[in-house]
């Protein structure tokens, strides 16, 4: 039986992530903050472990208790929605904590035991706003370039070792993410930005995109298990979109 470590479970597509795994017969590790063992139905393959991406003594206790892992989903992240030049440094750097630091840390903690056992995928979700930029979103925008850019080198280096390395990009969709983002932005835009940001700031809570949350935890399947996947997969009828105006 395989296993598959997924980070940010709690909610999303990271949730339904873990429920589409498990209805294959997979091992999930199904990690997050608070672990909440009511929100994936109970299995005897499913291992709930409570972890803080931004924390190395988190991420050793999960890979320790996990055991060995053939498939590990980056999934865990902030969203931030905001005006850069009314951005407070320290939140900018909490965003690249947890999406892109966070994430490089999960992959230096697995590396190892697939290099060894020269098998292994690393599935790392981003999203479409690298491929059509929206205003706003900057800062989050330049968190998943970064993970986009470290994981086509990655890919490099780690094929030697018959370890792929794939990147799923979700479209707009409905998840916590948008709550996550309206908790770190400041209301009170700058006078000069006012009407401007409301109105991107409604129609981004609205979720008016084209991805479903199964679409996304079928892509990360795709990734998972087809060889032949390609290392930049969208997910969601507007991503598949976004993808040809952008000719990717």
């Amino acid at each position: 039986m395989k296993t598959v470590l997924i980070t940010g479970c709690s909610s999303g597509f990271g949730l339904e992530t873990a429920a589409y795994f498990l209805a294959q017969g997979w091992r999930v590790v199904a990690t997050m903050r608070d672990p909440q063992p009511g929100l994936l139905p109970a299995s005897d393959h499913l291992v709930l472990l409570p972890l803080d991406v931004t924390d190395a003594a988190s991420i050793a206790s999960v890979i320790a208790a996990a055991g060995p892992i053939d498939v590990l989903v980056n999934n865990a992240g902030i969203g931030l929605l905001s005006i850069v030049e009314d951005t407070e440094i320290a939140t900018m750097r909490e965003i690249f904590d947890t999406n892109t630091i966070g994430l490089m840390a999960m992959v230096k903690a697995v590396v190892p035991q697939m290099r060894a056992r020269k098998a292994g995928v690393i599935i790392n979700v981003t999203s479409t706003v690298t491929v059509k930029p929206l205003p706003m979103l900057a800062v989050y925008t330049a968190s998943k370039a970064a993970v986009e850019a470290f994981s086509t080198s990655l890919a490099l280096e780690l094929a030697p070792f018959d370890v792929a390395v794939r990147i799923v990009l979700p479209g707009q969709g409905k998840t916590k993410l948008g709550e996550n983002a309206r908790a770190r932005m400041k209301m009170d835009f700058p006078p000069a930005y006012q009407a401007f940001a409301q109105e991107v700031f409604a129609r981004t809570m609205a979720g008016s995109g084209g991805t479903l949350l199964e679409d996304v935890a079928q892509g990360v399947w795709r990734a998972a298990t087809d060889p032949d996947c390609p290392m930049f997969l969208p997910a969601g009828s507007d991503a598949v979109a976004h993808f040809a105006e952008a000719g990717r």
